[in-house]
């Protein structure tokens, strides 16, 4: 803390300085130290951008600009008093102005417009524009960079702490250069101010010469203008390192290797330039009335070093092929080599060599999109993270087909047609397309596959038309949502702990680990991910097992508790509002037999009902919720609270989509219609 403060407060004294100079007067002596501290600080300034590796090393420099700006017009403020009044502004005002302009007002004039025009019509000019296309094109290239990371960050490529890291870099940087763009203007208007204080140095001073001191015209005009072209000289030379450091800086291109050695490598890395070089300044010492001794001895330096370049680079390859092979015969005998190959994806998309196009960003394939899309739907809709989804080809696979595995094992399949649509009939569409019959993967309706050509009047009847990017994403999204509760590990239930630890720490720490241990919680969390409900409300699910783990520790039944909490959720999931829902309930007497036949274990609880009374069951439970399917509604079944766990681990195996809710899961201002009860 203390060296923080110690450069906070140089930092302040020196924005300080410049604002008193601007109002006291100095005596030259100070303003001598004050001068050699603004050059020191401009070298400083060029060296730095010079061997910083990429521009956000130097993320400061706007503000740097403003600093030095303000503090060389108040020295440039602070000699003009001094040379106005006394006539002595100084050893350094002085020294340039008799030195470096050859104490001749002529020469010395000549030097200061020669930098003036250097500064502003080159340097400052091109900096300028360079800075201003950097920082548009910066700012245009934005979301394709941050759509770029999302891609690596779903295939694998980086973790979500690098995929941060990213993203936070592209932000400082489309803002640096946005503020140099304006920043630059700092040191365009210096210029300009150095002009305008030269004239008035100038006139002021001849007023002063011949008006106060009474020296003739000649004498004064001398006398002033040697010490004004020192003052602009030891202004401007500050001035012309950090407009050249500017331009350094905005057109640096390296971010790997120092600027000198990547500059250097580029213009004297290859032999063959080095001896056309050679050879050229050769022929015009030997041909032409040139100077022999320098451009022959020149020519001979270029080729001598292109032929050194040559042999480095021969060896290098030669080190370089050896090294590959002794690093891959090292790779080869290292027993981590086997353990890499143990790594499971929980999510993989595998795909035949025609679908390729979709997932190429290059050919316009947008599936790398859709795969982040997928990631932030379940997010919403669940409440949890999904993995990373691997995506990779295989040629194994037939062209138009994929495959999707869940930690390694392919549970789904599907086959596409690149250039064609899948048309559905949605159920009211009574007259036929042509086209080649299929299935739709993730529901397994019928389908129809069209082409371009087809696909407005598919529409145009009525037809429900998919692209083939769509149709993996549909069965890409449902089989995740089937699976979603296998692939949360006690690591993202740490996550999300973590998470709701930020803002709500008290009922965490009452919860875990005094209660309920990580797992039990992951199986509390899976339970319901297994029937669909979001654990989205995390708070309310950690209230509710804080207050019944006291009772029970039992995940199934702490189960059901955190689902009565959230009747809320599944009510607005399952039942529209304003509308009555046909639902089937289940008889009392099957509800009693159930209860009747649960076992309870130290593992768990479960059923021990005779087979052919749980074979009556299934039969009725068949034939009411057709009834339900028959008319597009979902099958849903109503039971007693206390029932309805061993009912649905009872159906699961028969009915993967069958609902099952219990009263107390319904919120109050639900309407219900009962078509049916199933009876054993």
């Amino acid at each position: 803390m203390k060296t923080i403060k110690k450069q906070d407060m140089g930092v302040a004294l020196y924005l300080l300085s410049a604002f008193v100079f601007l109002i006291v007067s100095i005596p030259s002596w100070l303003l001598d130290i004050c001068l050699a501290i603004n050059i020191s600080i401009a070298f400083a300034i060029l060296f730095n951008t010079i061997f910083s590796k990429e521009v956000l090393d130097m993320s400061f420099y706007p503000t740097m600009l403003l600093f030095t700006t303000i503090f060389r017009i108040a020295l440039n403020v602070s000699s003009t008093k001094l040379i106005l009044t006394t006539g002595d502004p100084g050893n350094v005002v002085a020294t340039f102005g008799e030195y470096v302009g050859g104490n001749d007002l002529i020469v010395g004039g000549i030097v200061f417009i020669i930098l003036i025009l250097i500064q502003f019509m080159v340097i400052n000019k091109g900096s300028e524009r360079v800075a201003e296309v950097t920082a548009r094109f910066t700012l245009d290239a934005m979301p394709g960079k941050q759509m770029a990371i999302d891609a690596d960050l779903n295939t694998g490529a980086i973790t979500d702490a690098e995929a941060k890291e990213l993203r936070d870099k592209l932000q400082q940087e489309s803002s640096f250069f946005g503020s140099m763009d304006g920043a630059v203007k700092y040191v365009k208007g210096d210029a300009s101010a150095g002009l305008v204080i030269t004239a008035v140095n100038i006139i002021g001073g001849i007023a002063m010469g011949v008006l106060r001191q009474g020296l003739e015209v000649s004498e004064a005009l001398t006398k002033y203008s040697v010490l004004t072209i020192g003052d602009g000289l030891v202004s401007q030379i500050p001035s012309l390192l950090i407009s050249l450091a500017t331009g350094i800086l905005v057109t640096k291109a390296s971010k790997d290797a120092d600027f000198g050695v990547v500059l250097v490598n580029q213009l004297f890395g290859i032999p063959k330039v080095l001896y056309f070089v050679g050879g050229t300044i050769t022929f015009l010492g030997i041909a032409t009335p040139l100077n022999p001794i320098i451009f022959v001895t020149l020519g001979m330096v270029f080729i001598i070093s292109g032929r050194i370049i040559a042999n480095h680079i021969e060896v290098g390859e030669v080190e370089s092929e050896v090294e590959k092979e002794e690093v891959t015969a090292e790779e080869i005998r290292k027993p981590e080599n086997v353990v890499s190959l143990l790594q499971v994806d929980p999510i993989e998309l595998e795909f035949g060599y025609g679908i390729i196009p979709l997932a190429d960003v290059n050919q316009g394939g947008d599936l790398l999109d859709r795969v982040v899309m997928i990631r932030r739907q379940v997010a919403l809709e669940l409440g949890t993270v999904v993995p990373i989804i691997r995506l990779r080809d295989n040629i194994q696979l037939n062209p138009n087909q994929y495959v999707i595995k869940i930690k390694g094992i392919q549970v789904s399949e599907g086959e596409i047609l690149f250039d064609h649509y899948m048309a559905m009939n949605p159920g009211f569409v009574e007259e036929e397309i042509t086209g080649i019959p299929t299935y739709e993967p993730s529901f397994h309706l019928p389908a129809i596959w069209i082409t371009e050509g087809q696909r407005e009047r598919a529409e145009s009847m009525g037809y429900t038309v998919v692209d083939p990017p769509s149709i993996i994403a549909t069965h890409l999204t449902e089989i995740i949502r089937q699976h979603i509760s296998e692939l949360l590990t006690r690591q993202d239930v740490q996550g999300l702990i973590d998470n709701l630890k930020e803002s709500n720490p008290s009922v965490v720490e009452e919860l875990t680990p005094k209660l309920l241990g990580l797992g039990e919680v992951q199986k509390v969390l899976q339970n319901l991910l297994r029937e669909g409900i979001s654990i989205r409300d995390l708070l309310t699910v950690f209230e509710t097992l804080a207050d019944y783990a006291p009772v029970t520790r039992d995940t199934d039944v702490l189960t059901e508790y955190v689902r009565q909490s959230l009747k809320r959720a599944i009510s607005a999931k399952y039942f529209a509002p304003n509308e009555t829902t046909s639902v089937v309930t289940l008889d009392p007497k099957v509800e009693q037999d159930i209860m009747a036949s649960v076992k309870q274990t130290e593992q768990g609880a479960y059923l021990t009902l005779d087979p052919e009374r749980t074979k009556t069951i299934i039969a009725s439970l068949e034939a009411e919720t057709s009834k339900l399917e028959k008319s597009g509604k979902n099958a849903i079944i109503i039971t007693s609270p206390i029932v309805r766990m061993y009912f649905k681990k009872m159906t699961e195996d028969y009915f993967r989509d069958l609902i099952v809710i219990s009263y107390n899961e319904i919120d109050s201002n639900v309407e219900l219609q009962s078509i049916g009860m199933v009876t054993g």
